[in-house]
């Protein structure tokens, strides 16, 4: 049976008050639950639009707002785990840059219902999270979350421009890559979706793109925003000839909506046209310096 799954296309808002910021996300989750959606994808960093609930001095550094986005952390947990409780939906939330020691990871949660909850760290820096930000790389874990009706893997922004991840997220039986993204231009969209859609193809799975949308001038991290919500798949039989099943307009701020097959998937990795997901099977990947751990979270 074909299942329902929400991808935004989310501004960077400037909330009053972490109590406008809660009425505002939830108007979100609840607009996608009513149009029946089994999961949400929200983008990276949109956790960030929180900063604007801090005084101004906080807003305006960059290194200061990371700090204090910690006193908010747990909160943001448990609001996030309420909301999958109160709509029976999944719901991969904003990523949100979380202090684990003396580092700060780019950490994207997901909560299910009845307290079912994982994360994903996000592999690779950008220059600017590497650079200037001071968002550091965390240990090697990738996390395959089992909805019962699938299993998918995330793989935020600059992680889904590389193969690795998703290559290893589909062996162990992901059919489905969510791909969380903030990224400033057109051309980093580009490679945001052109990443997603080359892993649909290797993978023979969907790929989901969420990305930040608008101006948050207010915001020296997430200040300009260009992107736009998009579902892909490989482009064999039974699918677009151009494996694009739904893209959005840019900057517009929206939910886009799609519905997945996922009895499609294994024809299609057992019976395609071409068979890229088995072939793949014949190349070894690996970390040079590091192991890399997969686990598995049951969200049901």
């Amino acid at each position: 049976m074909p299942i329902k799954i929400a991808t935004a296309q989310y501004p960077i808002r400037y909330h009053a008050s972490w109590d406008a910021w809660k009425n505002y996300m939830e108007q979100w989750i609840r607009e996608a639950t009513e149009k029946q959606a089994a999961l949400l994808l929200f983008p990276e960093y949109g956790a960030m639009e929180l900063v604007s609930i801090f005084p101004t001095d906080v807003q305006q550094d960059i290194q200061r707002q990371l700090q204090e986005l910690q006193t908010i952390y747990p909160a943001f947990c448990r609001f996030f785990g309420e909301m999958a409780d109160r709509y029976s939906v999944i719901i991969c939330a904003p990523s949100f840059p979380v202090a684990a020691g003396q580092h700060i990871y780019n950490r994207t949660h997901v909560f299910a219902p009845k307290g079912h909850t994982g994360f994903q760290d996000k592999f690779f820096m950008t220059r600017f999270e590497d650079e200037t930000w001071g968002i550091h790389t965390p240990p090697k874990v990738l996390t395959l979350f089992d909805a019962g009706w699938c299993r998918f893997g995330v793989q935020t922004c600059y992680d889904v421009e590389f193969a690795l991840g998703a290559r290893w997220l589909c062996e162990a039986g992901a059919e489905l890559i969510l791909a969380p993204s903030c990224t400033e231009t057109l051309r980093g969209a580009t490679r945001v979706h052109v990443g997603a859609r080359a892993r649909a193809l290797e993978n023979q799975c969907y790929t989901a793109v969420s990305q930040t949308v608008g101006e948050a001038l207010w915001s020296p991290a997430v200040d300009i925003n260009f992107g736009y919500a998009a579902v892909y798949t490989t482009p064999d039989q039974d699918f677009p000839e151009e494996g694009i099943l739904l893209s959005g307009e840019p900057q517009a701020e929206q939910w886009l909506f799609a519905e997945l097959d996922f009895d499609k998937i294994k024809n299609v990795r057992e019976n395609g046209q071409v068979l890229n997901f088995r072939s793949h099977a014949s190349l070894s990947y690996q970390y040079r310096e590091e192991e890399v751990v997969l686990q598995t979270v049951r969200l049901y």
